[in-house]
């Protein structure tokens, strides 16, 4: 449902639900029937966070529950993962939230308890669909805003869980196209010939495998209105060309499209919640693959904005293609450009799994965007674009290579290959992302996750929502 009013949400009347922190336990203990505290006193109960207690009726059924928060300063929860443990925790239900919200709590928690609803069946011979608790919406949440984030994350989560022998570029090509259908926009392959001529870098790095490269160039024309153009990286499995990973680096190289999920997710979730931007996404789609034909550690290929680009390492794949998708992006001036990749494990040693690298030729967009996931429990993590080691991507029969000749800063002299490729009057934001979950934690299995969306869709509506 996507109705803006809250009202017209779901209106159902459930299993009374409580919240307790372990700061605010004693007081919430004290408001409940004495009954429940009897029950939840013998549990061991202390408002601890993740921890669902249900207690039974007469009959057998559920009588109530209530759910830990842990020690936060506040009872607001206004991060969503504390609502994710419920769906699977609780006893199958349909639960009413007692405890009194602010509506942006009230939308955190829905969006929450739809979060940890999210599961993964579509591959196995059987798919079951076990029992979850359901909750009734609560009336001051915006069910809009939280049914369609859950939605477009579900989309992204979906994209990058699927097995790289489905989800090849003309599989990630359908999914664009599909989206653009629904979405109102039109959606143009740029592929073959035209590919090889006008996006070269594009077009090497995917010369090695017999699923085609091709640039997805999606469209959602709103004349006016502020252009923003989203650049995902679509590799949709990488073995790191004629530099081959071994065998434990490939193993999650299924989500070296992760760039691209999130921007598509992002896409989905711009549209349905209306916007009033004019969006753009482009996609360049390859595999990087081993094969006679596969482009060459010390290739020299040109590129779509004319630089020639010494080939240092073929498993630094990422950076060739978005730099056509974003030289491209930049020919039609757009207030702001948005690249989102798996690029390097450089930033996940420096910042972990869960901490996306941000880039920005524009301080203050960096700091907007971080205060935006801030606000959203969306977090994202400056790192500089830092001059000094522009002379790392030095070549002495190109213009640059695309690998740093040392070992250091890989996530930064990644950025600073990016930037060569964007006009210096676009503001631009590069997001070096993980895209996976490597320890399971409730609504966040072990798998894809679906980062930074939230915390651009609350940039992209500070600015552009009025």
């Amino acid at each position: 449902m996507n109705s803006s009013n809250p009202s017209e949400a779901p209106q159902r009347v459930g299993v009374p639900l409580w919240l307790a922190g372990e700061a605010n336990w004693p007081a919430v203990r004290a408001s409940l029937p004495e009954g429940m505290r009897a029950w939840l006193d013998a549990q061991n109960f202390r408002g601890e966070r993740h921890r669902c207690v249900a207690w039974p009726d007469a009959e057998g059924g559920v009588a109530g529950a209530i759910l830990g928060l842990g020690a936060g300063p506040s009872a607001e929860p206004l991060d969503p993962w504390l609502a994710a443990a419920c769906p699977e925790r609780l006893p199958p239900a349909e639960y009413t939230l007692k405890t009194a919200l602010t509506p942006a709590g009230a939308t955190q928690f829905l969006l929450g308890w739809k979060l940890g609803s999210y599961q993964l069946t579509a591959f196995k011979g059987e798919p079951r669909s076990p029992r979850l608790a359901q909750l009734t919406p609560p009336e001051q949440a915006d069910y809009r805003y939280a049914d369609a984030c859950a939605r477009a994350m579900s989309l992204t989560r979906d994209l990058i869980n699927t097995p790289a022998n489905l989800m090849g570029p003309a599989e990630l090509a359908a999914a664009a196209s599909e989206l653009a259908g629904r979405s109102g926009g039109e959606c143009q392959l740029i592929q073959h010939a035209a590919l090889r001529e006008g996006f070269p870098l594009i077009s090497a790095v995917g010369q090695g495998s017999d699923r085609a490269p091709l640039l997805i160039d999606c469209r959602w024309q709103r004349p006016g209105a502020p252009r923003v153009v989203l650049v995902g990286k679509g590799v949709c499995f990488d073995t790191g060309g004629l530099d081959i990973k071994p065998p434990s680096g490939m193993l999650l190289m299924k989500k070296d499209m992760g760039g691209a999920a999130c921007a598509l997710g992002l896409a989905q979730l711009l549209r349905e919640l209306d916007l009033a931007i004019d969006l753009q996404l482009l996609i360049p789609a390859v595999e990087n693959s081993v094969s006679g034909g596969a482009y060459r550690p010390g290739d020299v290929w040109p590129s779509r904005k004319g630089l020639r680009v010494e080939i240092g390492n073929t498993d630094a794949e990422g950076r060739l293609v978005l730099a056509d998708a974003l030289t491209f992006a930049g020919e039609t001036q757009p207030d702001l450009l948005i690249d989102l990749a798996t690029l390097t494990g450089a930033a996940r040693t420096a910042l972990g799994p869960e901490l996306p690298a941000i880039f920005s030729n524009r301080d203050s967009l960096l700091q907007a965007l971080r205060a935006a996931g801030e606000a959203v429990a969306d977090p994202l993590w400056p790192l500089p674009l830092w001059s000094g080691y522009e002379d790392e991507l030095a070549s002495r029969v190109g213009d640059l290579n695309n690998v740093s000749s040392s070992g250091f800063a890989g996530a930064i002299t990644a950025a600073l290959f990016l930037q060569r490729f964007v006009n210096p009057d676009t503001e631009w934001v590069h997001i070096d992302l993980f895209g996976w979950n490597s320890k399971e934690r409730p609504g966040r299995p072990i798998g894809a996750e679906a980062h930074c969306l939230r915390a651009l869709y609350e940039l992209l509506k500070q600015r552009y929502g009025h």
